[in-house]
């Protein structure tokens, strides 16, 4: 079953079950507590709450999320920055005759996945939330009840502390609850969220009057036990970009695997960040767009890859993903101009700086240092200005770590000597 297989059969699922589909919003969130979109919810927040509607009360979209938490997690089998959320919600339960809650959240994501994708109980276990004392929430009985009826046997259901099966809420403040979890082969795939709380600024849980089912699945880790993938990067989502960077076969694919699939994902993200009218800067989301970019290029150069692999793996992102998202192929200049451009002013650090801190680094690490010491990565950043970000990187893959504490300290005491030297500067003026 191919990707756009799937996409199909989620939206004309929960269409033909009275749901309005909703398109993606873009990558910049209308909330500003937040950098980028990280679920399916977040342009529908104020719908959990008193607002109407103006679509109904049963949504379904398919919404493309960037998330930077797991950065540094890229590479392994299933963790990424950019994906996409399939999801379905529902608001102002039991008030509105069009809601729904527990029961046909759990049944929808039962009818899909076992009936419509095919997939057999054997593959699939369920999580439950245990409850939680310290926030007074009793366990989601409720939920376990509606699994067992649908013919999940209890020895296939397992129960989750508040870290991993309560959800939310995404930025700041808002609607938050218990979780449901469908995993398949080990893997989590969908989590149905129930939203019987308000979380406010001060991290307080306010019971909801009106509640609300908020859902979220990858579809990339859809995509791969679909496909019956070892990983994210071997489906049809990835192949065709990793195909494109392995083109000239200029280096070893299996010892180079991590790299080939960080340049992927990061390119996807960059792809889809610009085109959504991000720029790269020092702040903020430009920030986060500068550093996969330079990542890419770090990552590009120790695979030989030639100043095509750009030109020729865009576009086969663009390709992969034109049906759904077309403003992708109308921004497809701006993009290959922006990575240009960026590669441009990396490069001198790059060829010049990177590889004597490379070698430096070896170095901490055969006189037997577990840390970088602060106050040379601090000179780094100084000096020649290499952010502690990529020293960050070239530390780990050195199987090293940076002390942050010492460089916050070695910031703080140039900061002092700053002041004081502007103090002196006044003075004699």
């Amino acid at each position: 079953m191919t990707h756009q297989e799937i996409r199909k059969k989620f939206l004309d699922f929960f269409e033909k079950r009275g749901h309005k589909i909703i398109p993606s919003s873009l990558l910049v969130p209308e909330d500003k507590s937040v950098l980028f979109t990280t679920a399916g919810m977040q342009q529908f927040k104020k719908y959990y709450l008193d607002n109407d509607s103006p679509y109904g009360n049963k949504i379904a979209s398919i919404q493309k999320c960037l998330r930077t938490v797991d950065i540094d997690e890229v590479g392994d089998e299933s963790h990424l920055t950019f994906f996409e959320m399939l999801g379905n919600f529902s608001f102002k339960f039991p008030e509105a005759k069009d809601s729904y809650f527990k029961k046909e959240a759990i049944k929808h994501s039962y009818d899909l996945i076992v009936n419509d994708f095919g997939v057999p109980l054997r593959r699939i276990k369920i999580s439950v939330f245990k409850g939680d004392d310290k926030n007074d929430i009793s366990i989601d009985q409720e939920s376990l009840e509606i699994w067992k009826s649908l013919g999940i046997p209890e020895e296939k259901i397992f129960f989750g502390e508040i870290k991993d099966n309560f959800w939310g809420p995404t930025g700041e403040e808002g609607p938050c609850g218990p979780t449901t979890e469908i995993h398949i082969d080990g893997i989590e795939v969908w989590n149905i969220v129930f939203n019987e709380y308000y979380c406010n600024k001060e991290k307080h849980l306010i019971p909801l009057q009106r509640k609300g089912v908020d859902t979220g699945m990858g579809l990339e880790r859809l995509v791969m036990v679909l496909q019956g993938s070892k990983s994210v990067f071997e489906t049809d989502l990835f192949s065709p970009i990793i195909t494109e960077l392995r083109n000239k076969n200029l280096y070893d694919y299996q010892s180079n695997q991590k790299f080939e699939r960080i340049i992927s994902d990061h390119l996807k993200a960059g792809v889809f960040v610009i085109s959504d009218g991000v720029m790269p800067s020092n702040l903020g989301r430009g920030y986060i767009l500068r550093k996969l970019i330079r990542k890419i290029m770090r990552h590009s150069k120790k695979l030989n890859l030639h100043d095509d692999f750009l030109q020729r793996s865009v576009k086969t992102i663009i390709n992969i993903y034109k049906e759904y998202y077309p403003d992708l192929e109308k921004n497809e200049e701006k993009v290959l101009e922006v990575f240009n451009e960026e590669f441009q002013k990396f490069e001198k650090l790059l060829s010049r700086e990177i590889p004597k801190i490379e070698k430096d680094v070896e170095e901490f690490k055969n006189k037997g240092y577990k840390f970088i010491p602060g106050a040379y990565v601090f000179n780094t950043q100084s000096s020649i200005g290499v952010g502690v970000e990529i020293v960050q990187d070239i530390a780990k893959e050195k199987g090293m770590e940076i002390n942050m504490e010492e460089v916050k300290k070695e910031e703080e005491k140039h900061k002092k000597v700053s002041r004081v030297s502007q103090d002196k500067k006044f003075i004699k003026l």
